[in-house]
């Protein structure tokens, strides 16, 4: 003899929630504040791209990160470390070469990618609340498939910081000799916290210890292995932080450059 076992709500149906979410926080403060500071540092940024002038300060060697390294026959005298094999044109910004990989690597990176999902494009805006599309393919079509090279971008943005810290380093030595200024540690800063984003990357842990078996085996990988790991559940708030010092730093250089105020000078 057999018996059918039945569950209790067998023959039921979902209930029927006309609202769109349950959920009674404001779910929808987190992605607005997402929304406003992206758009916001994007159209300083674009500004700051194109405006092609007040990037750079001869007299102290300060060149903005955001025209590093300047590479048209427009640059200024002295901010060209590495030639300007590029035209003169209003739309080829200075640093032509940098902000590919720079937006690549920010574009591609797993942080940002939710953030600029739920802020502009609602999907999902939220946990717990519908997206705002009718469907999801996820990253497996054009042209979300292109985050995939997010791993090759990591190369790339390490090769920005490795510019960004010659420039760093370049302040330190103006053309009058050895000097110290206000905006070395702004430059100095920004650089340490581009450094600690870039290295608290998921690629870069994953670079550094995700095919170990052994890590007894490989200590001096293990060792690095576990500073990026601590550095990776910052990686958010690293990630915010550079735009800031990013942003602050341009800031600081255009203005020394238009002469708005002067350098605070400690030495030299």
């Amino acid at each position: 003899m057999t018996t059918t076992a039945t569950r209790p709500d067998a023959g039921r149906t979902r209930a029927a929630i006309a609202a769109k979410t349950l959920r009674t926080d404001r779910w929808w403060f987190p992605p607005l504040v997402t929304f406003v500071g992206l758009a916001a540092w994007v159209t300083y940024a674009t500004v700051r791209v194109f405006l092609h002038k007040w990037y750079y300060v001869g007299e102290y060697r300060y060149l903005t990160p955001f025209y590093s390294p300047c590479l048209t026959d427009r640059c200024v005298p002295g901010s060209a470390e590495f030639g300007t094999p590029l035209p003169k044109f209003w739309l080829i910004p200075e640093a032509a070469f940098t902000l590919p990989l720079l937006l690549t690597f920010r574009l591609t990176c797993y942080y940002y990618r939710k953030a600029y999902y739920r802020a502009f494009w609602l999907s999902p805006p939220a946990c717990a609340v519908p997206d705002a599309h009718q469907k999801y393919t996820g990253e497996t079509r054009f042209p979300l498939i292109f985050q995939n090279i997010h791993r090759y971008a990591f190369y790339a943005a390490g090769l920005i910081s490795l510019i960004n810290t010659w420039d760093a380093i370049r302040a330190f030595h103006s053309p009058g000799g050895f000097g110290f200024g206000l905006g070395n540690v702004v430059l100095v800063a920004n650089v340490v916290m581009l450094w600690a984003y870039t290295l608290s990357c998921h690629s870069c842990r994953h670079i550094a210890g995700g095919r170990l078996k052994h890590f007894s085996k490989h200590p001096v990988r293990y060792r690095f292995w576990t500073f990026v790991s601590k550095l990776n559940t910052r990686h958010m708030m690293l990630a915010w932080i550079t735009l800031g010092t990013l942003a602050l730093t341009d800031f600081y250089v255009m203005a020394i450059s238009a002469g708005w105020f002067s350098d605070l000078r400690f030495v030299g």
